[in-house]
């Protein structure tokens, strides 16, 4: 009969292993005051760990100034999912679950993930520790309240902006080409406001946009911060932009209010607010007219020119 000898342990499971935790911190816009939020979640967690003989901060993983409705656009999120995978993370922290996912859906896949890699997460504001769950019940419920925060705090938002559009005071991000942002407000870029007036005068003096595109190209003419050369489109987006004679017109495009959400076109699904002389012009109305109507008979002809009694009648108006 065989001889078995036990070989008792000499170190405990604890003092051969602290957990390895992470911190995921983030907030949900660059104002001041979620900056200052940002900060003080990433000192709480530097803190939290400094004399703990059971766990030791493996790092910090904080999104700044990012939208919790989409986990794509969550670099350092990503980062933590890839570094759990690697092996590296025993346990997550997180504020609360509207931090850590705002929709049920990508809340439950990655505790799912998480929890089929031996990774606990602790949701704070909820006490909800997922090491202490058997079922998911309460996971989707509270992943249900984030995403209801997240649409209400959406909505709130979309309110704002349509408050700023009714009466004119609503700003774009991005200056339009011939433009410069001072102090939030539009200013002419004396710069661009010559190259902007030649645009306008090489439309109407029956150049293509296509060919005014090229002529700025071989001028080496940026044609916006994020790119260099020009295109058609961008000369058309010129020659149609109310901005030129001092007026704009507001949500030309909008987002869905359903998650994902997604930018579309304004044909018409939506209101649209046109507001008059709220930036200094560069194009004097008639010009500018002219050459609406120019675009507007040139597409005509481009797209009516198969038939043999196209453009033979024309509507007076």
């Amino acid at each position: 009969m065989p001889t078995v000898t036990i070989i008792q342990p000499t170190i405990s499971e604890e003092q051969n292993h602290k957990l390895r935790c992470a911190a995921y911190c983030r907030v949900s816009s660059n104002s001041e005051d979620q900056i200052n939020s940002f900060m003080a979640q990433t000192r709480y967690y530097e803190k939290a760990f400094e004399k703990s003989d059971r766990e030791q901060l493996v790092d910090i993983y904080a999104d700044e100034g990012i939208t919790g409705t989409r986990e794509d656009k969550r670099d350092e999120f990503q980062r933590m999912i890839s570094d759990c995978r690697k092996g590296k993370i025993d346990r997550i922290y997180t504020k609360s679950i509207s931090r850590f996912a705002r929709n049920t859906k990508d809340c439950l896949k990655n505790i799912r993930e998480l929890k089929s890699l031996g990774i606990t997460v602790l949701f704070e504001k909820e006490n909800i520790d997922t090491a202490d769950m058997t079922d998911e019940m309460m996971i989707t419920i509270m992943g249900g309240l984030a995403q209801e925060e997240s649409t209400s705090i959406s909505q709130n938002l979309r309110w704002s902006v349509q408050k700023r559009m009714q009466n004119g005071t609503y700003k774009n991000a991005t200056p339009p080409f011939g433009f410069k942002k001072v102090n939030g407000d539009l200013e002419i870029d004396e710069n661009q406001r010559p190259i902007v007036r030649q645009i306008f005068e090489w439309y109407c003096s029956g150049y293509g946009l296509k060919m005014i595109a090229d002529k700025l190209n071989s001028m080496n003419v940026p044609s916006s911060k994020c790119s260099v050369m020009w295109q058609a489109d961008n000369v058309r987006y010129v020659l149609k932009n109310e901005r030129y004679i001092g007026n704009a017109v507001y949500q030309q495009s909008y987002v869905t209010e359903i998650l994902p959400h997604i930018k579309k076109r304004n044909y018409g699904e939506k209101q649209k607010y046109y507001a008059k002389y709220v930036n200094p012009a560069i194009i004097d109305k008639d010009t500018f007219h002219r050459v609406q109507m120019l675009l507007l008979s040139r597409h005509r002809d481009y797209v009516s020119n198969e038939y043999v009694l196209s453009r033979k009648i024309n509507c007076k108006k």
